[in-house]
């Protein structure tokens, strides 16, 4: 009797199809290189490194992404070398560092990035965070701001209502595991229905695992699998999701870590009905940072990085040059 049906999976060969999708320049392959970073505990994080010579900017993807959800900004990017940084327990890093409880806080996740960030990129001239990632870079800035001499948000401010995000949150909180493929692909497909297909089922490949039985996890879901617990809310994208928002309590950290950030802010901000900020929001972060600069991107709901690639790398060159 035959297995079930495996689906081949080359994480460094779908970069044409992200270069096709947006017109982008495809004479040859990036020079991309997978690298594992020991950060205590008999943990490692694992991270993308883009192109020659020492990383330039840091990206942190959203909860319940990867590394991967930065590729077509990464490509528009070229040839700056980069490092996109799988966050704990997502990706191809290991699990967070507590295994109960609360997990994915962006303090617990700022310390370990730090530590791979000193290893691979300690003279980045900025770090660009989304969602999750936007909130782990705050962290990381108010711990280690000889890391962070930039910082660039997107979609994400602490203390935001997670009523916004509840789309997201649905799509995050969905069924721990997926009988086929297809039946992930679907799924996915309602709650994205703005995107190709072809870029959602990139994006799947990235960011789900086939199992020996055929069925399919996503990667941010295989520390949860034993415990059967659902996944945390907060942000997404197919393949994309975004994470856990802090408590009460880690949100007025955050606040205020933002509010001692010394270096130039700037927030991406998605103006489609399913980003997940509003304008009260966007008056606060002026309130803590009145020199932050604000960029709005109107095609874009709450993953820029995914609608509006291009008009985000631009963001970015010129923020951080």
């Amino acid at each position: 009797m035959a297995g079930p049906e495996r689906i081949d999976y080359d994480e460094f060969g779908l970069f044409h199809e992200n270069a096709a999708e947006y017109g982008l320049p495809f004479d040859e392959p990036p020079t991309v290189r997978r690298e594992q970073v020991d950060v205590g505990g008999g943990r490692r994080l694992s991270a993308l490194v883009w192109g020659e010579g020492h990383p330039e900017i840091v990206l942190l993807h959203g909860g319940a992404q990867n590394a991967h959800t930065w590729d077509t900004v990464a490509l528009a990017l070229r040839p700056r070398p980069l490092l996109a940084i799988d966050l704990p327990g997502h990706g191809h890093s290991d699990g967070p560092s507590v295994v109960r409880g609360r997990r994915h806080s962006p303090g617990a996740a700022a310390d370990d990035v730090a530590v791979v960030v000193r290893a691979l990129a300690p003279t980045a001239v900025g770090v660009v965070g989304m969602s999750f990632g936007g909130l782990t870079a705050i962290a990381l800035a108010d711990r280690a701001p000889d890391l962070v001499r930039r910082l660039l948000l997107v979609d994400v401010l602490p203390g935001l209502d997670a009523a916004h995000a509840q789309h997201i949150s649905d799509f995050v909180n969905g069924p721990p595991t997926f009988a086929s493929f297809d039946e992930l692909l679907e799924r996915t497909k309602q709650f994205n229905p703005t995107r190709r297909e072809s870029s959602l089922r990139r994006g799947i490949l990235h960011n789900a695992l086939q199992l020996d039985d055929g069925s399919w996890v996503w990667r941010h879901s295989r520390w949860r699998l034993d415990e059967r617990q659902p996944a945390p809310a907060g942000g997404a994208d197919p393949a994309d999701a975004t994470d856990a928002a802090p408590d009460d309590a880690g949100h007025a950290a955050l606040v205020d870590a933002l509010g001692r950030i010394d270096v130039p802010v700037l927030l991406a901000r998605g103006m489609r009905p399913d980003s997940v900020l509003r304008d009260d929001d966007e008056a606060r972060l002026r309130r803590l940072q009145p020199n932050a600069r604000v960029v709005h991107f109107e095609r874009a709901g709450h993953s820029i990085q995914g609608d509006m690639p291009l008009e985000l790398a631009a963001t970015i060159a010129e923020f951080l040059p």
